[in-house]
């Protein structure tokens, strides 16, 4: 047992999952040492209220320097509130990533920290150790009485399905309108006693906006009496999804926190990545038939419908209406895996791996997760 200072470098893009790993990793070197001081880094843009969440994070440092894309700012003036001296700096892993080279605000801010800090033992990437780390730990954020009390007045007492209908990406990444109002219709039919709460952020920059304009997200709403829980208090969101019996949405960081608070994930797969945080929660995830919708390009081009079957505009392949269709009767086979309590995280994820590696064409190399989590199960 040490008694030492760690600090958590995890400065990255600003969206709300990102946050929730930098959170993850924190747990997993203090459950490993009880004793260890662990602080966390985080973008100022980012999710920094969830630091209420977390008792075992000892101090949170909200960094002004926010641009992952560019720089912009002086890094090494965004730092001078943070103390210098650490036992540890444990740096976000992506620091490594050749790949990252091409993230100048990124590569900037790594730049001045390496300047910034002076370690006692040593700098480390997450997931490293020492010092000493246990990986795979459940984060369970404890959500504060009041954002609770807020999500019981939305609910009176009913049953929840909470759903997210896209990311922060482009809007031609995800289902459109009217795949979801078919998605949530038949939901509805299913678990007719379930109030069904639409959960994003109109409001805000750009990389944590949900990619969904107000007269279409009212346009759903009002097709599936859903509830419109839009523009909340993180907290009181989260809240929510906490009360709900499942979480519904295509991959997105805000599906990290959901998992967090104990909700299991029912994601509508094939955008630009796969799943790869798994957090003990039970999880299903309907894959695309990836020969006929290619999909998991990992930031790069997606196939493109110009014009989507349902007249809802551009759509990538992999979300389009026929593609939502087909897989239809197994996202509501997949709700009822989940809400009917019948699939144990271990049954997720020894279900899960083997058909992504057949969405990948058999290529191992593709494939990552959370803490390597995968090398279990293929």
């Amino acid at each position: 047992m040490s008694g030492e200072r760690a600090l958590v470098n995890y400065w990255y893009a600003y969206p709300v999952g990102h946050a929730i790993e930098g959170f993850r990793y924190c747990l997993g070197y203090k459950t490993a040492d009880p004793t260890l001081g662990v602080s966390l880094l985080l973008n100022a843009a980012s999710a920094i209220e969830l630091a209420r969440c977390c008792p075992f994070v000892e101090d949170v440092y909200a960094v002004p320097y926010t641009e992952f894309w560019r720089p912009d700012g002086d890094a090494h003036q965004a730092l001078v509130g943070v103390p210098r001296e650490w036992d540890w700096v444990i740096d976000n892993h992506r620091e490594a990533e050749r790949s990252h080279d091409g993230f100048l605000g990124f590569r900037e801010f790594f730049d001045a920290s390496h300047e910034h800090f002076q370690t006692r033992r040593g700098l480390m990437l997450t997931g490293q150790e020492p010092p000493s780390y246990v990986p795979n730990q459940q984060l369970r954020l404890e959500l504060p009485d009041t954002a609770r009390a807020a999500a019981r007045e939305t609910l009176h007492g009913r049953q929840a399905i909470s759903i997210v209908l896209a990311g922060s990406g482009l809007p031609s990444f995800y289902p459109s309108p009217n795949s979801w109002i078919l998605m949530l219709t038949e939901l509805s039919l299913r678990f007719p006693e379930a109030a069904l709460c639409l959960i994003g952020k109109l409001d805000g920059n750009a990389g944590s906006r949900t990619a969904i304009a107000r007269p279409e997200l009212e346009r759903v709403a009002v097709k599936v009496g859903a509830i419109d829980c839009f523009d909340r208090p993180l907290l009181e969101q989260l809240a929510i999804v906490e009360a709900s019996m499942l979480f519904l949405a295509p991959h997105t960081g805000f599906g990290f926190a959901a998992v967090s608070v104990g909700t299991p994930w029912l994601a509508i797969s094939g955008g630009q990545w796969h799943e790869y945080f798994f957090n003990g929660v039970p999880f299903y995830s309907v894959l695309p038939d990836t020969e006929r919708y290619p999909c998991f390009a990992q930031g790069g081009p997606l196939p493109m419908l110009k014009e989507d079957s349902d007249g809802d505009g551009m759509r990538t392949a992999s979300m389009s209406a026929a593609r939502i269709q087909e897989d239809l009767g197994e996202v509501l086979g997949g709700a009822e895996l989940l809400i009917e309590r019948r699939r144990t995280f271990e049954e997720a994820l020894a279900d899960y791996f083997p058909r992504l590696l057949q969405a990948y064409g058999g290529d191992r190399s593709r494939i990552f997760s959370f803490d390597g989590i995968h090398y279990a199960y293929l």
